[in-house]
Order: C-alpha cells, then structure tokens, then sequence
C-alpha cells in the first residue's frame, strides 16, 4: 500500500489512466540492482529513484575520479576519491527517503553474482566493459532474470532488454567477447556526455515498462542511436536456444581465452614487499595518461592501446609486473606479449590498482 505521502509525491504519475496506482504499488513493490553507477548508472538510479523504485542495489568498486564528472551526474568536486556507491546511496536517499537502498561496493564476479543478483527482480547493466555484461548476462539466464543492457561508445548508444519472457540473451546479440584491442573504452576514446545520461533514461524506462506492464519491451531488438544525428535504428534479434541452457559460470569473465589460466599472477601485498625491497623489477602501467597523473605506483607508462607499438621497452630478462586498473586488461597484454613476442617474465597484478588502493589507500 502507498502512503499519504507517496501518494502526493507520486500523484503525477499515478493520475495517468494507463499506470494509476495498482502500476504505482507494483514500483514500490519491485526490487532492481543497478550494475554500475557510472555515466549509465547515475541516470538510471536518479530517474528510477524519483519513480518510486521500492529496492534499488547499486553495485561499483570504482571511487570517483575527476574525469567522471562532466558525465556521472550524481557526484561532484567534493566526492572525489570516495567510493561512488556510498556516495550514490546518500545522495539518492535525499532524493527520495522512501526508497530502500542497498549499496554493495564490491567487484561482481563469478563468485557473487549469483547470490547477490538472485535479490533482485530486474537487473540493469551499466558498465564498461565485456566481461561484466557476460557475466551479468549468464547469471541473469540461470536465475530466470530480465536484464536492461546499455552501451555508449563516442558518440553512439546501443539499448536493449535481454532474457525477458524466452527472449534473446545477450550472447545471441554477441556471441564471444571482442579483443579489448579492438574494443577501447571511454577512458580511451572518451565519451560525449550527454550520451549516457539519454541511454541511462531509455534504460529506466525499459525497466519501468517491465515492472508495470507498459508499453512493449524492447526484448528481441536492439535499439542503435546516434547522438550526432538522432539517427536511431532497431534491429532484430533472432534467439539461439543454447544460450538459454547456461547452468553455471565458468571460469573466464574477463578479457581473454582460457589460456589466461596460465598466465603469472602477483598480489598487491607481494607487489608492495618487492618495491619496499628494492628488488630489480620493472613496472608497466598500461591505464591512459590523464590516470596515470592521479596515481601511479611509479611504473613506466605505456598506455593500453600503444603496446604493440612500443613493447621493445618492456625488459624479457628482470621479472616484469602488467598493472591496470582491475587486472583485467593486464592479462590482456600478457597475454599478447607472450603470444607474439615470446615474452616468459611477465606478471599481473590481481584485481589492478583498485585492489592496491582498497588495501593501501594512494600510497606508493
């Protein structure tokens, strides 16, 4: 039941003949995690927040970063290096205290994802990267979940909803993950930024439409838009039955093949012992210039995208340590090293400088 409250704060929409306030009770009533409160995210929790959302996780283990600002439109000058879920929580709740809010700052993985998703009726995707939306995507078919996907790159978006009623799944859109070679992120090609913020509301409407009963659902097609134009296309999507029988996550949410497996790993704690020790190792960090300059750990700078062209600097006979931002994209380039350079020394650091920060803080 609404409350007197709720019932004035809500009035606009429960005054629409087609929502009224059986669709109003049936918002408060639903449970949706937000993965991701990025450029996506901020709209999508802002925008479901004032709806009425009853539940709403938000899950990030990102802090904020000056660079986030011109399009992540909950934070500001003020939130810089505090974990974006705390911060979205306390400003959401301002927003509107009769919303329950969970916030898990944690990196999902293969290891949580089903028990925290599992809380949720609907799940929407926000991040920046492959193997997040895979992951979600699996987790989402083996626990019967609907999941709003929303993806930007430069100036084009690309929205749809996944696993609804026996729709397609995300691996009938995309089979296998792309090289992240071929598949840069904003942080290296940047990002117009109103562009996420119009996915991010197409991505709360979806979901409001879902749990109300609205509209169509945007389930089987794929809307593409242009922001430079407004050109926008629908494409459909056709429904390979084998990505309906996924019963277990594996292994490889990440960048690269299975044979990542055998690619040498170093913790942030053995990681801080050798620099303490002096030891005779070299350090390549391969995040863009503009993170580099917030914090480095004194590693050689060779951005992501420039490797292949300057591997010749990285040393084949001291112990070589690849960090990122998540150990994601280190095994990436480890990977790659070894497979067309012949490279035996290399290691990478696990779970990337955001691990080194959550246990050391921006200490070198």
């Amino acid at each position: 039941m609404l409350s007197q409250e709720e019932i004035r704060r809500y009035i606009r929409q429960i005054i629409l003949h087609e929502l009224g306030q059986e669709g109003q009770e049936k918002l408060k009533n639903a449970k949706v995690l937000v993965i991701g409160a990025g450029g996506l995210g901020c709209p999508v929790l802002m925008y479901l927040s004032a709806a009425g959302v009853g539940t709403i996780g938000i899950i990030d283990y990102d802090v904020v970063d000056e660079t986030n600002l011109h399009r992540q439109i909950l934070f500001s000058d003020s939130d810089i290096d505090k974990p974006k879920v705390l911060v979205a929580k306390e400003r959401l709740a301002i927003m509107n205290p009769h919303v329950n809010y969970h916030a898990h700052f944690t990196k999902l993985n293969k290891n949580n994802a089903l028990d925290i998703i599992r809380n949720y009726d609907i799940v929407v995707e926000g991040s920046d990267n492959f193997p997040t939306k895979f992951l979600v995507n699996d987790a989402c078919v083996i626990l019967k979940k609907p999941f709003v996907l929303g993806a930007i790159h430069k100036f084009e978006g690309q929205l749809s909803v996944f696993n609804y009623q026996g729709g397609p799944t995300y691996r009938c859109f995309c089979s296998e993950q792309p090289d992240p070679l071929e598949a840069p992120t904003c942080a290296e090609i940047g990002v117009m930024g109103v562009l996420p913020g119009i996915i991010g509301c197409l991505q709360a409407n979806e979901t409001i439409k879902i749990i109300t009963g609205l509209g169509q659902v945007l389930s089987g097609k794929m809307l593409l838009f242009d922001a430079l134009t407004l050109d926008y296309h629908l494409v459909t999507l056709s429904k390979d039955e084998k990505n309906s029988q996924i019963k277990e996550l594996s292994d490889h949410y990440d960048f690269c093949t299975p044979d990542c497996k055998s690619i040498k790993q170093i913790s942030a704690i053995e990681l801080k012992q050798k620099i303490a020790d002096n030891e005779d190792i070299q350090i390549i960090d391969i995040r863009e210039p503009s993170e580099y300059e917030k914090f480095n750990i004194t590693g050689k700078l060779i951005p992501f995208t420039e490797i292949p062209e300057k591997y010749i600097m990285i040393s084949k006979t001291k112990q070589v340590i690849v960090i990122c931002r998540w150990g994601i994209k280190s095994l990436s380039v480890i990977r790659y090293l070894e497979n067309k350079h012949g490279y035996t020394n290399l290691y990478s650091l696990s779970d990337g400088l955001a691990e080194w920060i959550n246990l050391f803080g921006k200490t070198k």
